[in-house]
């Protein structure tokens, strides 16, 4: 006897019975199997970021905690090392701006002055030297290019004697021009291999047209290249201006009269030998300090992660 055309099984249809079936039976419904995926995956993406809060926060609790104590009296700084602090005092910031011989805005101003001839200078120069090995042909080309990537190795205490040496002969010590100058002569190896790395990745058709057009290579320099390396410019001076603004050694040692001290060595200052040191002042002080940092990285925080990709500098 045949089945009859209601009961029998087509062909490509799922059993509905036995040990292959879907039914309690059977193995478990295929639609289970992403619910329980994407709950192991939500609970592993939650404990991704409570791990990364955590790591952050633990970054971040030196500067939390230097910013709750520019609010505490001298007496609380070191006896109450919570983040909450139970008595505000906001002495320490009128303190700290007229402790020193002259207000902390003369000393703004000397960083100030120190980090713009450093950042026009890493500009010009790295520029042109970045546009050198990386689009022009001469002799011992593939020589400087190393004798210039081994230069990053050498540590600022290697050069700084024979560095004093010659300001010194130069009479520009206790001037800002030992910090400047040498910006202006491509000093900064870095710099110059970050923009060859994006000089590279360039078309060089762009730079034949032009050529064919009539541009030297000032004019593909000045119209070409600088307009099509945004990121790699914006890279330099966001870096320029955080590490010469941050800079204590180099300052130290070029920089002894007090009228010409910049910020880090103005801080420097309110720490006393004997013991004596107002640190609310000092700690106040360096909050303030770190408000022109805050404000270059959050403005420049785009240019600098895109500089950084595109360049290959990770």
């Amino acid at each position: 006897m045949r089945p009859s055309s209601d009961t029998a099984p087509r062909p490509g249809s799922r059993a509905t019975g036995g040990t292959g079936g879907t039914g309690p039976a059977g193995r478990r419904p295929a639609a289970v199997r992403p619910r329980g995926r994407r709950a192991r995956a939500r609970v592993g993406s939650v404990l991704k970021h409570v791990g990364l809060i955590a790591f952050g926060f633990v970054m971040l609790y030196p500067l939390l905690w230097m910013l709750a104590s520019s609010f505490k009296p001298n007496a609380l700084i070191f006896r109450e090392p919570g983040l909450i602090p139970t008595d505000i005092d906001l002495s320490n910031y009128t303190d700290g701006w007229n402790a020193l011989l002259h207000p902390f805005s003369h000393y703004l101003i000397n960083s100030a002055l120190v980090v713009l001839g450093s950042l026009l200078g890493n500009l010009l120069s790295c520029s042109l030297a970045a546009y050198a090995f990386a689009r022009l042909e001469f002799r011992g080309k593939r020589l400087w290019f190393a004798i210039m990537l081994m230069s990053i190795m050498l540590p600022i205490h290697v050069v700084i004697v024979p560095q004093y040496v010659l300001f010194s002969q130069l009479e520009w010590i206790n001037t800002f021009l030992p910090l400047i100058v040498p910006k202006l002569l491509a000093t900064d190896a870095f710099f110059i291999f970050l923009m060859v790395q994006f000089f590279r990745g360039i078309p060089r058709e762009l730079d034949e047209a032009a050529t064919l057009d009539g541009c030297n290579h000032l004019r593909i320099y000045l119209q070409i290249m600088l307009p099509l390396s945004m990121p790699a410019l914006a890279t330099t001076a966001i870096f320029t201006f955080i590490w010469t603004w941050n800079d204590f050694f180099s300052q130290l040692i070029f920089l002894t009269r007090p009228e010409m001290y910049t910020v880090p060595i103005a801080l420097r200052t309110f720490v006393d030998s004997t013991g004596e040191s107002s640190w609310g002042s000092l700690f106040a002080m360096s909050i303030v300090s770190l408000i022109p940092v805050f404000i270059a990285f959050l403005f420049g925080q785009k240019y600098l992660v895109k500089g950084i990709a595109t360049t290959g500098i990770k």
